[in-house]
């Protein structure tokens, strides 16, 4: 038997499915089956003939740990897998070469949809509910990552399901401290403010997640920099990233505040964007990239995905592209190797 101690609560569990090293591990709590299909309008009351639809594998962790693979660093994902679409998930997830660690859930994962509308290019995006966690789930998801062996990044994207715990962040930072591993969080509302009071290495919240989080932590400073400086300030992380969309994203860490301009292209969708920066970034910083050119890399990442319709991520060759004409071309072949292993 297996005994772990979280915050006095003692779990009791057969040892975990998998014992091995991972030097990035991505949780996703919410994961989904993404289904995108393409209509030439959408029209009231009448028969619409679709495309084909296409399935991907979807929820903030998972994007990431899809994203950091086809970089080539090496990653493994640990999500909640219910019923045939868990099953599926974990199908397509390993179709990409992605180390999966599924714990099984009694409840079927949800899937989303993304509706591309021809006649007036428009995108309508439909997000479903995730599903119940119950207790000896989550905990398994904690056991599991606890086993890991010579973690440095611990990845924590997307929404939060019903049925966690207040103190679920506290746990993982814990876990993260013990293996002295930096813990970063890509979430929204209440998943949010709870990571960043447990105190965490790096958020990457949007522009209106930051607002909010702003708002119930009831900063002082007005300006996005100055309120993502008291953040830090006030030890809830070390660094703070901001996406701001076609603006690119903001930096703040407490030596410097740096804005990085997302290039123009032509966007196709939004969907995985944001995952994209994220893993852009995490595969840069395992990488030994400053964190300066970590965020860099992370925007032409996410811009990348944005010339991909549908759900797809993006393209490694265009995320490099793009970083070198943000830096002006001077990116030479080594540094090509460090952030292109394809």
């Amino acid at each position: 038997m297996t005994l772990i101690i979280f915050f006095g609560r003692a779990l009791n569990y057969f040892r975990p499915t998998k014992n091995f090293m991972s030097a990035v591990v991505t949780v996703t709590f919410n994961p989904s089956i993404d289904k995108s299909i393409i209509v030439a309008g959408l029209i009231p009351e009448k028969k619409l003939h679709c495309s084909a639809p296409v399935l991907e594998p979807g929820g903030g962790g998972i994007n990431v740990a899809r994203g950091i693979e086809r970089l080539g660093t090496p990653v493994s994902a640990i999500f909640f897998s219910g019923g045939y679409h868990g099953r599926l998930l974990t199908e397509l997830l390993t179709k990409e070469k992605i180390n999966c660690i599924p714990i099984e859930t009694s409840n079927l994962t949800r899937e989303n949809w993304v509706i591309t509308e021809e006649s007036g290019n428009r995108q309508y995006r439909f997000v479903m509910p995730g599903t119940m966690i119950h207790e000896s789930e989550w905990k398994q998801c904690l056991v599991q990552l606890d086993s890991i062996d010579g973690i440095k990044f611990i990845v924590v994207s997307g929404s939060m399901p019903e049925g966690f715990p207040s103190d679920i962040f506290q746990n993982l930072r814990l876990i993260a401290s013990r293996k002295k591993a930096k813990l970063i969080v890509d979430s929204s509302g209440d998943g949010l403010v709870k990571a960043v009071q447990s105190g965490v290495f790096m958020i990457k919240p949007s522009i209106n997640e930051f607002n909010l989080l702003r708002q119930t932590l009831q900063l002082t400073n007005q300006s996005l920099a100055a309120a993502a400086e008291e953040v830090i300030l006030k030890k809830y992380c070390e660094v703070v990233v901001v996406s701001m969309g076609e603006a690119g994203a903001l930096l703040v860490t407490k030596d410097m505040q740096l804005q990085v301009k997302a290039p123009s292209v032509k966007k196709m969708s939004t969907v995985g964007a944001g995952d994209s920066m994220v893993a852009g970034i995490v595969h840069s910083l395992i990488n030994n990239k400053t964190i300066e050119d970590a965020v860099r890399f992370g925007v032409a990442c996410g811009t990348a995905a944005t010339k991909n319709a549908g759900t797809a991520l993006f393209r490694p060759e265009d995320a490099y592209q793009l970083y070198k004409e943000m830096q002006g071309g001077l990116v030479n072949d080594s540094e090509e190797k460090i952030f292109l292993k394809i």
